[in-house]
């Protein structure tokens, strides 16, 4: 009887246990795995973007060119390290901005949070994956403009992996993090625009419209997607810049720093130069945002049915 008694006791503590730590991690695991699913979908959509930003035309133009010169394959160069970018980046975004927001709600008495406190913790969980997720970004933004580069001048990276190995080798572990500076002030910005809009949308759409579930989802994550989209393109250009530049034949670059890049290219395009392929950006934030939340949606309904 005793020992019968002894092993009930000892029974729950593990599924206790386990609960604890999964409900510790189940923001970061939703979102990472929200944003890789999404980005299987948008990876052709995001090429054709870098490729635009890089100066070779416009959509048609760069889809016509790639489709002709190097493949349906081409879309997906960097695939890899797109996925890697959202298991690391939107993993720690998404996770961190859900904790933080929960937390703020627990303080707040269980009241909606006001939209600049909502806008203050994706600017801080931005930055933080952002930071986690640059190495991964700066092997993806290579990979993609690879083949623009002259034949010399191409490195080759094999997968993410391989260019994360070849960047630490060849130009040392801080080189990973090189334009980390524009990635973070990017990832703040468009944060900012899409977790503090989506969640001000669902309470919009939801609690004073009285619409149903797919509307709001899809009607917060379009509204997400262009806020998104507006805030962060001209940090996004100034990063992949800063990102994909090579030293001339004397071994300078063409650009000091994030600042200097802002200014060369403000003096000489204007402002509306840093909204280079604006639309494109936008179809592919907006889409990436929408399926991001709706993956995420999606995998919460999927998880409450079978009970975790």
């Amino acid at each position: 009887m005793a020992d019968a008694k002894q092993q009930q006791q000892q029974q729950p503590q593990p599924a206790v246990a386990a609960t604890g730590v999964w409900k510790t991690i189940k923001p970061f695991v939703n979102g990472g795995a929200s944003g890789m699913l999404a980005t299987c979908v948008i990876q052709p959509i995001d090429m054709v973007k870098v490729r635009i930003q890089l100066g070779e035309g416009s959509a048609g133009q760069v889809t016509k060119n790639m489709l002709a010169n190097e493949g349906m394959r081409s879309f997906y160069k960097g695939l890899s390290a797109g996925l890697l970018r959202q298991a690391t980046y939107t993993t720690a975004r998404l996770g961190s901005f859900r904790v933080l927001t929960n937390k703020a709600v627990e303080k707040n008495e269980g009241k909606p949070l006001p939209l600049i406190q909502k806008a203050f913790i994706g600017l801080t969980a931005g930055a933080i994956g952002a930071c986690v997720g640059s190495p991964a970004d700066l092997a993806l933004i290579r990979m993609q403009a690879d083949s623009t580069l002259p034949a010399a001048q191409r490195r080759n990276y094999k997968n993410a992996f391989h260019a994360l190995y070849r960047i630490s080798a060849d130009e040392g572990v801080l080189a990973l993090w090189k334009g980390a500076g524009p990635t973070v002030v990017r990832a703040m910005a468009l944060n900012m625009g899409m977790l503090a809009s989506y969640d001000q949308s669902v309470e919009l759409f939801r609690d004073k419209l009285g619409a149903g579930e797919i509307t709001t989802v899809v009607g917060a994550s379009a509204i997400s997607g262009f806020f998104a989209s507006a805030c962060s393109l001209p940090f996004d250009y100034v990063k992949t810049q800063i990102q994909k530049m090579q030293p001339d034949a004397n071994g300078k670059y063409p650009y000091t720093g994030s600042l200097d890049c802002a200014v060369k290219t403000f003096k000489s395009g204007g402002p509306f130069k840093f909204y280079t392929g604006f639309p494109v950006y936008c179809v592919r934030i907006a889409p990436h945002v929408m399926m991001t939340w709706i993956f995420l949606n999606q995998i919460q309904k999927f998880e409450k049915k079978i009970g975790i």
